[in-house]
C-alpha cells in the first residue's frame, strides 16, 4: 500500500469527516493485520482474554452489559466500523434490531453485514432516524472522532425514547492539560483528544445524566502494548507485506508511548452509560 506521509499528517491535523474516512480506509487494514480480525477496538484484556480477537470480543461483551442489550429492542451502532461488533451482538441477542451508522461508505460496503442489520451511510451529527425511535445509541470506540461531539450527543437525545440509553466507550485524556504530554501520540492518535471532564460536561449539558462510569485504561492499553511487543517480529513481517517499514516503526513507538501514557495517568479509557 502506497501512503503519502504528508497526506497522513494533514488528515491527522485537520480531522474533518473526509480526513477520518481517509485515515480509516488507509489504516484499518493495519489493525486487521495486527489482530487477525475485523473488529477495530483496542480490546478489554484479562487472564482469559489475552489475544487480540478474544480481547476485542470481551470488550463487546462488557460494553453490551453496560448497555443492557439483553432488554433492548432497537439499537444504533454509530461509527460502526466494519460492523463486526453489531454482528457479534446480533448473534448474542437474535431479537435485537441493529442499525449501523458510518460516514465511511467503503467500510459499510466491505463489512459483510447480514441483511438483518441495517446499514446507513451518514454522519454521526445528522442521524437519519426519527425522533424517539430507538432505545439504545451506542458508540464503541468511535465518539473520539465525532466533531463536534456535542451535536452527536444532541442527536442521540433526539432519536432516543425517554427510557433510552446512550452508551460510549471513549479513549480520553485524564484532564485538558494531559494532551500536552502525549508526545508522539499528539500526531499518531488520529482523533480528537477529548478530556474526560469535557466528555462528562457535554453529556450533562445536553440533558443526560451519567448513571455508570468505568475507567478501564489499565485493562486496555498496557496489555495491548505488551502483546504487540511480545509478538512484534511476527506482526512486523505481516505488516511489511502491505505497508512501508516506517509505518510499523511509527506504530511501535506509538504503542510504547500509549502504554507509558496510560501508566502515568495521561490517558485513560472510559465506559459511560447515560440516561435522559
Amino acid at each position: 500500500m502506497t501512503i503519502n506521509p504528508i497526506d497522513v499528517m494533514l488528515w491527522t491535523l485537520r480531522r474533518n469527516e473526509k480526513d477520518v474516512v481517509n485515515l480509516y480506509s488507509t489504516l484499518s487494514p493495519l489493525m486487521q493485520i495486527a489482530t487477525g480480525g475485523n473488529m477495530l477496538n483496542f480490546g478489554y484484556w484479562d487472564n482469559e482474554n489475552s489475544d487480540p480477537l478474544s480481547a476485542q470480543q470481551n470488550m463487546c461483551v462488557k460494553f453490551a452489559a453496560m448497555a443492557e442489550l439483553e432488554t433492548a429492542k432497537t439499537v444504533l451502532d454509530v461509527g460502526s466500523g466494519l460492523s463486526s461488533p453489531a454482528m457479534f451482538w446480533k448473534d448474542t441477542f437474535p431479537n435485537l434490531s441493529i442499525s449501523c451508522v458510518n460516514i465511511n461508505y467503503s467500510q459499510l460496503s466491505d463489512s459483510g453485514a447480514r441483511q438483518n442489520i441495517g446499514l446507513f451511510n451518514s454522519s454521526s451529527t445528522k442521524l437519519p432516524f426519527s425522533k424517539n425511535s430507538v432505545d439504545r445509541v451506542l458508540a464503541l470506540e468511535s465518539a473520539q472522532h465525532f466533531k463536534p461531539l456535542s451535536e452527536f450527543i444532541s442527536e442521540s437525545k433526539r432519536v432516543l425514547v425517554d427510557s433510552g440509553l446512550l452508551v460510549l466507550a471513549v479513549p480520553v485524556t485524564v484532564n485538558p492539560a494531559s494532551s500536552k504530554k502525549l508526545g508522539i501520540l499528539r500526531f499518531t492518535w488520529s482523533s480528537e483528544h477529548y478530556s474526560l471532564d469535557h466528555v462528562r460536561h457535554l453529556i450533562r449539558s445536553n440533558g443526560f445524566a451519567v448513571s455508570q462510569e468505568q475507567l478501564i485504561g489499565p485493562s486496555v492499553y498496557g496489555p495491548l502494548a505488551d502483546y504487540y511487543l511480545e509478538h512484534r517480529d511476527e506482526l512486523r513481517n505481516s505488516i511489511l507485506e502491505k505497508y512501508p517499514s516506517y509505518v510499523e516503526k511509527i506504530l511501535f513507538r506509538s504503542i510504547q508511548k500509549m502504554k507509558k501514557a496510560s501508566e502515568e495517568k495521561i490517558i485513560d479509557y472510559v465506559l459511560l452509560k447515560c440516561n435522559l
